[in-house]
């Protein structure tokens, strides 16, 4: 069906008092090892008893089959259609990192890696410290500040992760990724895509080999992996469109930078997940809607770290009682898209997804994990409709049409 979701709801929302917690436990879909998957192996009993007294489902973040990005995943659950809000993961990075970025800016984000006669052989560069990445960016930058013209800046980002800034005239962000996104493949340089995007390409390329010059010397950061070429682009604001305060807790860059340009305020908070509980708890009374972070879910099973990942969702549960006694109205648990352990990188599985209100059909559902969810009342939605389903449970939607 071709109608855009937002004007509907835009049109149909009304403001309100009620409390909303959307709780994102990144890459949080997994595939059974040993014949259980990581939700299923993981002690939950928090979990599990919400479980009973929500509705379940499970979600598609883009299109059936087709592996999303985190950028996707999360715009679809914030209500925009990905394939109409094509983003690129740079401009995310670089607004959590508090880049400024102008007109004349492309930014793009950018993995160290190591690379051994031409081919990649650890992405992540085996995941080094921020402060240990943050001195090899400061190696960036005080030896690359300028290519044809175009100026050349270096900001840190988190582990592995960093962000390029190309500001000149004449720039363009349509460019294929610079990363072979697998390990064992050739390094891979851009490619434009159109014939403007020509001199933003060869700049870039340069930029690459040039990384590459200065970083010889090193162990494991001795190349980078740029992606996510992107301008700054305008979309509709959350709190304006869907009339909630609104606010993001999350300890990553890219997340941040989600949450930024969607129009939500960004709160500082700590590194544990205890911390972000903490940060939730303390500004309960300010806002109305939490969108609330969890990231390492995604990167044990990036890592093919099945234990760790078990370990993580444990540590979640673990606090579900301190979300709760907060009394919010709506608590949603979910993810924005699969990571699971066995393929060590995104997919395009179903995610799971929980809706607990004082509306939802209770007792249908014995524990929150794929299984159970695919067979939930839900059944299977599209991750854009999340949104809609939230604020009905929050008493947000009046009646549509007569």
């Amino acid at each position: 069906m071709n109608y855009d979701r937002q004007q509907i709801l835009s049109e149909i929302v009304q403001p309100g008092q009620s409390k909303i917690v959307l709780l994102v436990m990144d890459g949080i879909g997994d595939l059974p090892k040993d014949g259980k998957t990581a939700l299923q192996k993981a002690k939950t009993p928090n979990l599990d008893r919400l479980a009973t007294e929500s509705d379940l489902g499970q979600t598609i973040p883009v299109l059936a089959g087709i592996t999303p990005g985190s950028g996707p995943g999360h715009l679809a659950l914030f209500g925009y259609d990905p394939v109409k809000y094509q983003i690129g993961r740079g401009i995310l990075e670089a607004l959590g990192s508090n880049v400024p970025v102008g007109e004349k800016d492309v930014v793009a984000r950018a993995n160290f890696a190591t690379i051994r006669d031409g081919i990649v052989v650890d992405r992540r560069a085996g995941r080094p410290s921020t402060e240990e990445s943050s001195k090899v960016v400061e190696k960036l930058s005080k030896s690359i500040k300028e290519i044809k013209d175009v100026r050349v800046t270096f900001y840190p980002g988190k582990e592995h992760r960093f962000v390029v800034k190309l500001t000149g005239e004449d720039l363009d962000d349509r460019l294929t990724d610079a990363d072979p996104q697998k390990e064992g493949k050739p390094i891979l340089f851009t490619e434009p895509l159109c014939e403007e995007a020509k001199k933003t390409s060869e700049v870039v390329n340069e930029l690459m080999e040039q990384i590459g010059s200065v970083l010889s010397d090193e162990q494991k950061m001795n190349f980078a992996l740029i992606r996510g070429f992107s301008k700054y682009p305008r979309l509709p604001q959350f709190p304006q469109v869907y009339k909630l305060r609104a606010c993001a807790i999350a300890t990553y860059p890219m997340y941040k930078g989600i949450a930024k340009l969607v129009g939500m305020e960004v709160l500082e908070t700590g590194v544990t997940i205890q911390d972000e509980v903490n940060t939730l708890k303390n500004s309960w009374d300010k806002y109305d809607f939490f969108y609330f972070h969890v990231k390492k879910t995604d990167s044990y099973g990036e890592d093919g770290d099945f234990d760790s990942k078990v370990h993580v969702i444990e540590e979640v549960d673990s606090l579900i009682p301190q979300i709760l006694s907060l009394k919010p109205d709506v608590l949603v648990v979910t993810g924005d898209h699969s990571t699971p352990a066995i393929l060590k990188s995104h997919s395009w599985h179903a995610v799971p997804f929980m809706i607990w209100s004082p509306y939802t059909r209770k007792g249908l559902s014995r524990s929150f994990d794929e299984f159970e969810c695919a067979r939930g009342s839900l059944g299977t939605i599209y991750a854009v409709d999340a949104m809609s389903l939230i604020l009905s449970h929050g008493l947000r939607l009046e009646k549509f049409g007569a």
